[in-house]
């Protein structure tokens, strides 16, 4: 895992039910996608793509009333192994995004 993150520039932002354009995603799901996507941008430590096969990192997302999901997969492996997960109660709502800052932090000491 260390020299995934460590090597990693490209990530993809799903949901475990499809991708944002996905017409049958919720739009709990849709938003999320939304906010990562755009609290990535501002972190600026990896690139957006929007495509699975251009990423080095898949970042699945679910949110739900009851707790919100950030799960990180790699990009170039079949595996339905997650890297690295976080879970946690309004962890993707509007505003802030403390699931994100999760991973970021845990992105930042990995790949040192």
């Amino acid at each position: 895992m260390p020299g995934i993150f460590a090597n990693a520039r490209f990530v993809y932002v799903t949901s475990y039910d499809g991708n944002q354009y996905n017409p049958n995603i919720l739009p709990d799901d849709r938003a999320a996608i939304s906010r990562v996507q755009d609290s990535l941008q501002k972190w600026g430590k990896l690139t957006l793509v929007y495509r699975a096969e251009d990423a080095d990192i898949i970042i699945a997302v679910q949110s739900r009333p009851s707790e919100d999901v950030v799960a990180v997969y790699d990009g170039h492996s079949s595996s339905q192994t997650y890297l690295w997960r976080v879970m946690g109660h309004g962890g993707l709502q509007k505003g802030e995004t403390p699931l994100v800052t999760q991973f970021q932090k845990a992105f930042e000491k990995i790949a040192r």
